[in-house]
């Protein structure tokens, strides 16, 4: 039945930036600082432990699609538990597993013990993702969820080019130098700091038919507001969409939501492959085109501070374009600077495309997300973007391997013509989405009617 007080959606959209949204910020903002820095901590102690243990490439493939298997898992996982126990306690919890994980990395003596403990870090990784996004699409109000999904990731993506350039002083210092690295992303158990003092989300608990806390919580956000002087427009007294809890994964396959599905599962894909087939082997691969590791880091480490930018440019656009054509634009701009890169030999040319490349994937990371996270209802969001994501990651799964079989057959130039391929691939199917900015999330995506709710 639905309820008949004022409208949960409409309360929160109504919101002004309040001191609880600040914290939400930082804690998801601290989160992704050492998430999105763990995960690619392999990729900077790679070249290391190749030279170390005496590896190939192809075992630099199976450790990292270990990492990816764990991915999908997480992703997954991550998004039913997300569902079914909160926000806020799978987001805790996720940020536990990754970090305690990404330390074990540091004992690995061989190369299973080492793609076991990538597998482990890769669920925490990719949970912690799924319900990050889902949490920022649900809090934050329609006219700036798209810039809050870039600022986090701003701050996040500084996680990367601070990896870089720790790698780039400290792998060198001895042998075992590569085995700090993975410390390092092991301090994102600092998020929890923040991340015990956010709320859940109010969307979540009326979804639950929690509605009381709900209301709670939303009556602690106006008091905040209105003690910091800001004047709440009056809501319409109207009835929220029906909620159902138990909603499984076939809602993702019924209704409006089996196309969206089958385009973010075809993206993420594309996405991924292409993407990890950049951040995750460009050091490997300019090491074995000839660059020595320490010019290998060093091109890297320089890449890696557009990271941020890309994300902050992005935080801007977002709510300026329609995202569906914004991921279409930023998708020729990373295959055509893709390509270029792949047939470029001169050291500051490499380093200028890189960065161009780099700001170009994390600006269309940060449309992505937000669009993602979008395009399903509120019983079925988390799990919905975690199975897409999912989807993602378990084709990546494969996607090092095909890399490497890629760079050993055809070529480094082949590398990045195969990686612009699948983002001028995912620009167009991009193409084919329902446009969302501005928009409530309950009109965006309408809850499932009742018949197809329960699984």
């Amino acid at each position: 039945m639905a309820s008949t007080m004022t409208s949960i959606s409409a309360r929160l959209e109504r919101l002004p930036m309040t001191s609880v949204h600040r914290t939400v910020f930082l804690a998801l903002a601290f989160a992704y600082f050492f998430e999105l820095g763990d995960l690619n901590t392999f990729a900077y102690a790679a070249p290391a432990i190749i030279r170390e243990w005496g590896i190939t490439v192809d075992t630099v493939a199976l450790i990292t699609s270990a990492s990816f298997g764990g991915m999908f898992i997480g992703a997954v996982f991550g998004g039913v538990v997300a569902d079914r126990i909160g926000r806020k306690r799978a987001l805790i919890y996720s940020l536990t597993l990754y970090a305690g994980f990404s330390i074990i990395n540091a004992a690995a003596w061989d190369v299973l013990s080492l793609a076991v403990a990538r597998c482990i870090t890769g669920i925490g990784l990719s949970a912690m993702t799924v319900i990050a996004n889902t949490y920022i699409i649900e809090f934050f109000p329609a006219a700036r969820r798209g810039r809050y999904m870039g600022l986090v990731m701003t701050i996040g993506l500084i996680g990367i080019p601070a990896t870089a350039w720790v790698s780039r002083f400290v792998v060198p210092l001895a042998h075992w130098g590569w085995r700090l690295i993975f410390i390092w992303g092991g301090l994102g158990i600092l998020a929890l700091v923040y991340a015990v003092r956010i709320p859940e989300s109010p969307r979540w608990l009326q979804s639950h038919h929690r509605t009381e806390e709900a209301e709670a919580e939303l009556a602690i956000l106006e008091g905040i507001a209105i003690a910091g002087g800001a004047s709440l427009p009056p809501v319409q007294v109207e009835a929220d969409a029906p909620r159902h809890p138990r909603a499984g994964y076939g809602g993702i396959l019924r209704e409006r939501y089996l196309g969206r599905t089958i385009l973010l599962g075809s993206v993420s894909i594309l996405g991924t492959v292409g993407f990890y087939g950049f951040f995750s082997w460009v050091p490997t691969l300019l090491y074995e085109h000839g660059v020595t590791v320490v010019k290998s880091l060093t091109y890297t480490s320089v890449m890696a501070l557009c990271n941020p930018i890309g994300a902050l440019i992005a935080a801007d656009l977002v709510e300026r374009f329609e995202r569906r054509w914004f991921n279409v634009a930023i998708s020729v701009y990373v295959m055509v600077c893709g390509l270029l890169f792949g047939i470029s030999e001169n050291p500051i040319l490499i380093m200028v495309l890189g960065s161009m490349i780099v700001m170009g994937l994390q600006a269309a990371t940060v449309s992505g997300y937000t669009y993602a996270s979008e395009l399903y209802p509120t019983e079925l969001r988390s799990q919905g973007n975690g199975i897409t994501y999912g989807i993602g990651r378990v084709a990546n799964v494969g996607g090092p391997f095909l890399i490497a079989a890629v760079f050993s057959h055809l070529g480094y130039t082949a590398v990045f013509v195969f990686i612009a391929g699948c983002y001028i691939a995912r620009g167009a199917i991009y193409a084919m989405g329902p446009s969302t900015n501005g928009r409530s999330l309950e009109v965006v995506s309408p809850s499932l009617t009742p018949p197809h709710a329960i699984v």
